[in-house]
């Protein structure tokens, strides 16, 4: 599995530029951390861990629901160019987790496997490309890409996600964070986490396809960001001040927020959720009936060009209106299969109710 800690949140950077952009962030986080605040008084977020949420809802049943098949409008047309173009989609019927995989459960395949996961394992020197003494040495350490506020506004990636040693489904937010919460949506995993998870659990990850018609749950599309009681996302101006209207200014446990008339917790907002079918921009309108999307070979990721990405769906709790309209069933976006993030996670789908 080919792991490159950081080209998938800025493509512009190579390694080495990331070392400068690394210490620069790391001085302007020291130099904020007696920030005035926010209009309401409250402390702005000053580094990763602030975002970790010690509230607790009560957890959704684990129990799978039943999905069945029919048909829908599947892509937009209204937002992002990458979701169009809209057209008739059929899909099978199937049953799907009615929330979004939590620590506690990945908890327990990892001790009944004994698996470690990619963001534990050092990295591959030779996945850089470069020279090993023009590598910085804190990349080559086990770890993973977290959220991390800047200190002034920016739209460049660089400026607020890092790469953190330390950072891995057992710790969101590095060696010196909290502990990962078990009622919370595991994250910080890559493909290969995923697909073992799913295969211990006699699941699969979903298609493109399923996952949009169970989060669409015939409902009519919209654009404008969701009522807080519904979803977890950014409410203010991305990336600097959430004001946590919602009740959350980072990932909530699962079961926070009202569930769709499917049953189905955080299909939107909260964390992106992968799905098992490769990005390439937009659809094809040819591809109706029950689609996997592109090939290997045809699939392309703008932003990761070079390497097949898979799509994530949904948005997360770092989508703002200002920024990142993705709180949308429709949103898509290419994700890189060999990293984790500290806000993508995954949920299954099953071809059969039995549980494990």
């Amino acid at each position: 599995m080919r792991r490159y800690p950081i080209k998938r949140f800025n493509p512009a950077f190579n390694p080495i530029d990331r070392r400068a952009i690394v210490a620069a962030a790391a001085l302007s986080l020291a130099a904020c951390s007696d920030s005035e605040g926010d209009q309401n008084g409250e402390p702005l977020p000053t580094a990763a861990s602030d975002f970790a949420s010690a509230d607790s809802c009560e957890t959704p049943s684990n129990v799978r629901v039943r999905i069945d098949g029919g048909t829908f409008i599947m892509g937009s047309n209204a937002v992002y160019a990458e979701e169009s173009q809209e057209r008739e989609t059929t899909v099978d019927g199937f049953w799907i987790d009615p929330h979004e995989v939590t620590n506690r459960q990945f908890a327990e395949f990892v001790e009944a496997t004994g698996y470690q996961s990619v963001a534990e394992k050092p990295v591959d020197p030779d996945q850089f490309g470069v020279p090993l003494e023009q590598i910085p040495p804190f990349m080559l350490e086990a770890g993973s890409a977290v959220f991390t506020p800047p200190d002034r506004p920016s739209r460049n990636y660089g400026d607020w996600w890092e790469y953190v040693p330390g950072a891995s489904w057992r710790k969101p937010y590095g060696r010196q964070g909290p502990e990962a919460r078990p009622d919370q949506p595991v994250v910080h995993l890559a493909w290969d986490d995923m697909r073992a998870y799913a295969e211990w659990k006699g699941g699969r990850i979903p298609t493109e396809a399923e996952w949009e018609y169970a989060a669409s749950a015939g409902a009519e599309k919209y654009t404008d960001q969701p009522d807080s009681r519904l979803a977890n996302s950014w409410q203010g101006v991305f990336p600097l001040v959430n004001e946590g209207k919602d009740g959350f200014k980072g990932i909530a446990p699962v079961g926070c927020f009202e569930p769709n008339t499917y049953g189905l917790y955080d299909m939107v907002g909260n964390v992106w959720e992968v799905t098992a079918d490769f990005f390439r921009p937009g659809h094809d309108p040819a591809d109706r009936d029950n689609p996997r999307g592109p090939s290997e070979n045809a699939a392309y990721d703008p932003v990761n060009p070079g390497f097949a990405s898979r799509v994530m769906k949904g948005g997360s709790y770092l989508c703002a209106p200002n920024y990142c309209q993705r709180y949308r069933p429709e949103s898509r976006q290419g994700r890189d299969t060999g990293l984790g993030a500290s806000n993508v996670g995954f949920r299954l789908v099953y071809d059969s109710a039995a549980q494990k």
